[in-house]
C-alpha cells in the first residue's frame, strides 16, 4: 500500500508542476486552486507513504516520478523538444526510479 500511495503522490507532483504553467503566476483562480490542491494531496500522500518507507527512497521516487511525469507532459502538452539525449536522460531517470524501488528494504 505505501508504494501505491507514493506512486499516486508522484503523479500528483507531476500534475501540480504542470498546473503551475496554467496558473499564469497564480493569476487564474481555478488553475491556481487545482494546483494548490495537487500540492497538498501530493505532500500528504508522500507523508503517509513515509510511515512505512525510508525517507530517502520515498523522496527520491516521489521527485523522480514528478520530474519524469512533468517532462513527458511538457513534451505532449506544450510541444517541448524531445531530442535523443533528452530521451536518454528521461530513460535513465525511469531506471533510477525503478532501481530505488527494487533495492528498497
Amino acid at each position: 500500500m505505501p508504494w501505491l500511495l507514493l506512486f499516486v503522490a508522484g503523479l500528483l507532483e507531476a500534475a501540480w508542476a504542470v498546473g503551475l504553467k496554467y496558473t499564469e503566476g497564480f493569476s487564474r483562480p481555478l488553475p491556481s486552486l487545482l494546483t494548490i490542491l495537487g500540492i497538498v494531496l501530493s505532500m500528504g500522500l508522500l507523508g503517509l507513504a513515509t510511515r512505512d518507507l525510508p525517507i530517502g527512497t520515498a523522496y527520491g521516487v516521489w521527485v523522480g516520478i514528478g520530474a519524469l511525469g512533468a517532462a513527458v507532459l511538457g513534451i505532449f502538452l506544450f510541444g517541448e523538444t524531445l531530442t535523443p539525449m533528452r530521451l536518454l536522460f528521461l530513460a535513465l531517470l525511469a531506471i533510477s526510479i525503478a532501481g530505488l524501488k527494487l533495492t528498497s528494504a
